[in-house]
């Protein structure tokens, strides 16, 4: 902690900002009571920061008395951008601290206070005791996140609309769920006098900028991913257990594994939540009847699965799948190889890409194959489309449908409910904002440096009409992603990994594949339910097998 003058932080009375979507809450004196058995008291002189922005494996700090101010640094010179103020009772932290990331914000004694600091470990053991009040924290941290994305808080991120690279680092931090600010070259004045002020040249864009003083130029995703974070160096020289793939079956696989003892460590060669994080509303998930985002639901099980001592390596990408002296060998495109007694692979399935003239100009700036909150931001109130008939294309719609005045929802067929969930079909179909396309196709992409116009070609008729579009969402499926396994294990002849009897005609597990040891699960499986429900029953029960498996080897 450290002390900073009042003109440095222009340290104003503000009052408490009002809780009005759960992010918030306040706590009671009971869960007080209980946190109090697991942290610190502290009186801090007004001034004191408590957390900065970047820290990692700080504390939760819960509010006793006095005013608590969270702001995001604007850098050298320039106010700290007030983000909200909290007063007794409430607690101020950050989804990183329950993920072990780098906070994106600041956390700064407004006045005298008294605080209560509790560590993460405090946090899991008072949690373990109420889970209704674990509940709430996790809620509203969350929530928090949500709001930071919206306000830019965060990362900076400066460079062009027509960068590959600037696309590059905003899909990496939108996978991510990192919160950003992007400010584009082509049209933000501010943009070019920042550069300019830390002589930058535009062949060194896009930069990062971080914490208001360090800076990146064109940073690879691993360098991004080091400064925050998000990639643990490998902790041992053999792991129980390998995870390839961060999907919901790869996440399922993680809590079960760790929560049963076994070593664990999770690779993505993007981020955490594969296909599922992409989604909008996932309504028909068991337990979530009001539904829930694929995004909070992967947040959830990081935490989750961090909390039995999980590890996650993102950007993690395997490479190469190896045996060597009795222990499988994960290759890694960068770092050191990871060597297991197991691995379960759940590697999902990679976006099939149109091939229509114009997508190789326009892809970077205006086509996208996810529909986030993030990239929504980008075209609201502006004319979208989306290609493909599945539940992904349905959500998509639907969520678009919220900002954009208009989306075009283009298919191969007629019959909407033939690969869309009825429900999702019939609200696509009731939308006023929705115009469906039918039996129609992507035939041309339109425009200079950004999509302008598609042109859909009528299957029946034949005719061509161009619609207008400043982004396109492209939703048509997915092929395996295996191609990392080069001829190590059995697959079918789609690329799918072959599992259980079929693959060696042993009678083995149904997860295990051509190779003792190695598991496959979820949409990269051969013959799985490509749902989110099936992947994530698929990857805690493979761990049964995973146990099975080291038994019979003597390794547990």
């Amino acid at each position: 902690m450290s002390t900073n003058s009042s003109s440095e932080l222009e340290m104003a009375d503000l009052p408490e900002t009002p809780d009005t979507t759960g992010a918030y809450p306040r706590l009671n004196d009971e869960q007080i009571l209980l946190l109090s058995q697991h942290g610190e008291r502290k009186v801090l002189a007004e001034g004191t920061t408590l957390f900065c922005a970047g820290d990692r494996d700080c504390g939760v700090f819960v509010v006793l008395d006095g005013k608590v101010r969270v702001v995001q640094e604007e850098g050298p010179g320039g106010e700290a951008r007030v983000i909200a103020v909290h007063g007794r009772g409430r607690f101020v932290g950050d989804l990183s601290m329950l993920t072990g990331q780098a906070v994106y914000v600041t956390a700064v004694a407004q006045t005298d206070v008294e605080v209560l600091e509790v560590l993460y470990d405090g946090i899991k053991e008072a949690v373990t005791q109420d889970q209704a009040l674990g509940d709430l924290i996790l809620r509203a941290f969350l929530l928090r996140r949500n709001l930071h994305a919206g306000l830019g808080a965060g990362l900076r991120i400066i460079g062009s609309r027509y960068s590959a690279d600037t696309r590059r680092l905003r899909d990496f931090a939108s996978r991510n769920r990192i919160p950003y600010r992007w400010e584009d070259l082509e049209d933000d004045l501010d943009a070019e006098a920042t550069l300019r002020a830390l002589d930058i040249p535009p062949d060194q864009t896009p930069v990062v900028i971080w914490k208001a003083r360090t800076v990146l130029r064109n940073p690879s995703n691993t360098e991004l991913a080091e400064l925050l974070g998000l990639r643990a160096a490998p902790s041992r020289s053999a792991y129980d257990l390998v995870v390839v793939g961060a999907g919901p079956g790869g996440l399922a696989a993680a809590v079960y594994a760790a929560s049963e003892g076994l070593s664990t460590v999770v690779l993505d060669a993007l981020a955490t939540g594969g296909q599922a994080a992409t989604s909008s509303q996932i309504e028909n998930y068991l337990g979530f009847p009001a539904g829930i985002s694929g995004a909070e639901l992967a947040d959830r099980a990081v935490v989750q699965a961090r909390k039995f001592g999980a590890a996650f390596s993102i950007p993690g990408e395997a490479t190469s799948l190896t045996h060597a002296d009795g222990y499988h060998v994960v290759g890694l495109a960068e770092g050191e190889d990871l060597v297991a007694h197991a691995v379960v692979v759940a590697t999902g399935v990679r976006y099939r890409r149109l091939d229509v003239p114009g997508l190789d100009r326009l892809e970077r700036s205006s086509v996208y194959y996810a529909a986030t909150e993030f990239e929504a931001r980008l075209c609201q109130q502006d004319p979208v489309t989306v290609v493909g008939g599945g539940n992904s294309a349905g959500q998509a719609a639907c969520f678009l449908a919220r900002r954009s005045p208009v989306v075009n929802l283009v298919i191969r067929h007629d019959d909407l409910g033939r690969d869309m969930s009825r429900y999702l079909a019939d609200r696509v179909e009731q939308s006023p904002r929705i115009k469906i396309w039918r039996c129609s196709e992507v035939s041309e992409l339109i425009g200079h440096e950004a999509l302008e116009e598609v042109v859909l070609h009528d299957l029946r008729t034949d005719a061509k009409q161009r619609v207008a579009t400043t982004a396109m969402f492209v939703l048509i499926g997915a092929t395996p992603y295996t191609s990392w396994l080069d001829g190590q294990i059995a697959l079918d002849a789609k690329g799918f990994i072959l599992t259980g009897p079929v693959a060696d005609g042993s009678e083995g597990g149904m997860f295990e594949t051509s190779r003792p040891g190695v598991f496959a699960v979820g949409d990269v499986r051969s013959g799985s339910v490509k749902r989110v429900a099936s992947a994530v029953g698929e990857g805690s029960v493979a761990i049964r097998q995973v146990h099975r498996f080291l038994e019979a080897e003597g390794r547990r």
